[in-house]
């Protein structure tokens, strides 16, 4: 149970340093969230164990976390291709957008 706070701690801080790269910040917003919900689960699973019906509200974190995954699959990538796609020089691309694969 100690271990949950330096955890936390460390992961909410990479996301903070990675802020400015989208696809960093993404994932580890996700990850954030699935350590969330780990913590969660562990915690409802130590201390109170006869009231099983508390672990289905780590769903909660963890969709957020698919949530964000998902976001920016289904949505930021497919529209930095689109806008890489529409002819912009890489001197007028974010930087956010340099990752991302044309044509894969």
């Amino acid at each position: 149970m100690m271990m949950i706070v330096p955890t936390l701690f460390l992961a909410i801080r990479i996301t903070w340093q990675t802020r400015y790269i989208t696809s960093e910040l993404f994932h580890n917003l996700a990850v954030v969230f699935w350590i969330c919900a780990n913590c969660t689960w562990m915690t409802t699973e130590f201390f109170w164990p006869q009231h099983e019906w508390l672990r289905y509200y780590t769903a909660i974190p963890f969709s957020i976390g698919f949530a964000f995954i998902g976001w920016y699959y289904l949505v930021i990538v497919p529209a930095a291709k689109r806008k890489i796609a529409e002819g912009s020089t890489n001197e007028e691309q974010p930087a956010e957008l340099e990752h991302v694969a044309v044509g894969a």
